[in-house]
């Protein structure tokens, strides 16, 4: 029988007052689905644009409680919501999607490569160390993270000798947190790869793209990526749809990885890190795929039909724009004029946030045919609104 209610769609809660609860904002407001937001701070990114929000920390199960109240949904701008927190949540009625069985593998490191190993996905080679000899027995170089908390570079240090062992030692200490050792790859590049898994069990792939990461930054994403063999970028979907399954993952999962080859000179990709929330991998396709990434967020966490992921052109490239050290530099709306002006097709991004140097404060996509004509124009949009090609305050 058809239903019989009349009254509003459901609710969705969401923890973070991120760019990426702002960019869910628009497709919710498409699709009819009212949001409330859970904020760190009066005037933040998501709380500008989303005006059913509360400030609070993510930290307090009264203020999730709270914020949650008569929401079908609670789903997530980040991971770092306490993982007891949310149990509490479930056991108290509330839907969290993902839940915090699948978003403990993106909360805790170890907890995600232990979870790959069952999985039997490649991956590299690593250990839990707690003291500098435990780094020395692993083998430099590598790579040691602390296993909670970090992002976009932070907790994260490529160590040569025993003495670079000793911040990230104390660091993990301080902390509370296990410290992980692994690998140092000598891969060809950094890929990622993004799926929409539903409770329901369907999911859409979206194309493998190509990362440029610098300082632990993601800087430009071309989608899809160049000269990735077919046989590779169909095998790292699949890999994403069978981690997305196995950790029963509902919503937007991004699989960072690398590209690199195996003993026999194959290539082959390696998982990094995992990310169960629209990701920055994948704002290209706001404005270069049928269905963006947020959309298919919203889509997935309420258990309605995903839309199509393919591409709308050839070509899409997304530039990151980072604040910059120049403090001359006026407001980023300034900079519209010219970018502009300059390539009316450009979409531009904004996230309403303070410039603070080396801060993501919003990005450009280009679509095309042309890749280097693509990459040419983004990355000419985000140096402007840097500062990088001129004051454009003048």
């Amino acid at each position: 029988m058809p239903s019989t209610d009349r009254g509003p769609a459901p609710r969705l809660a969401v923890i973070g007052g991120g760019q990426l609860a702002r960019m869910m904002a628009q497709p919710a407001v498409a699709l009819g689905i009212p949001l409330r937001l859970l904020a760190e701070a009066d005037g933040v990114s998501a709380a500008q644009v989303i005006p059913d929000h509360l400030v609070g920390d993510y930290r307090d199960l009264a203020t999730l409680q709270k914020v949650t109240e008569g929401c079908a949904v609670v789903t997530f701008d980040h991971e770092h919501v306490p993982t007891e927190h949310l149990r509490a949540l479930a056991a108290g009625g509330v839907v969290a999607r993902p839940g915090p069985q699948a978003l403990v593998h993106a909360q805790d490191k170890v907890v995600m490569r232990e979870a790959m190993g069952r999985i039997g996905a490649p991956q590299p080679r690593w250990a839990v160390v707690a003291s500098a000899a435990d780094v020395e027995a692993f083998g430099f170089p590598c790579v040691l993270k602390v296993s909670r908390g970090g992002y976009d570079g932070k907790g994260v240090w490529v160590v040569r000798a025993p003495e670079d062992a000793v911040e990230p030692l104390g660091a993990a200490e301080q902390a509370g947190v296990r410290l992980l050792a692994e690998e140092l790859v000598d891969f060809r590049r950094e890929l990622s790869a993004v799926i929409a898994r539903s409770p329901s069990g369907q999911a859409a792939a979206y194309p493998v793209v190509a990362t440029l990461q610098v300082d632990g930054v993601c800087r430009e994403v071309v989608a899809p990526a160049p000269e990735l063999a077919p046989s590779l970028a169909s095998s790292a979907q699949q890999l994403a749809l069978t981690i997305a399954g196995e950790l029963g993952v509902s919503g937007i999962l991004a699989v960072e990885l690398f590209e690199t080859v195996d003993a026999e000179g194959q290539p082959r990709v390696l998982v990094n890190e995992l990310a169960m929330r629209p990701h920055n991998t994948g704002h290209w396709t706001q404005d270069g795929a049928v269905t963006s990434q947020f959309e298919n967020h919203l889509r997935a966490v309420l258990d309605l039909p995903l839309g199509s992921p393919e591409p709308r052109a050839r070509w899409t490239v997304m530039v990151n724009i980072l604040g910059g050290d120049d403090p001359t530099v006026g407001r980023l709306y300034d900079g519209y004029p010219h970018v502009l002006a300059r390539d009316p097709r450009l979409r531009v991004h904004l996230y309403g946030k303070e410039l603070r140097p080396g801060r993501k404060v919003g990005h450009v996509n280009v679509y095309g045919d042309d890749l280097d004509d693509c990459l040419e124009r983004a990355r000419h949009a985000a140096a402007w609104f840097r500062g990088d090609l001129g004051n454009h305050s003048e």
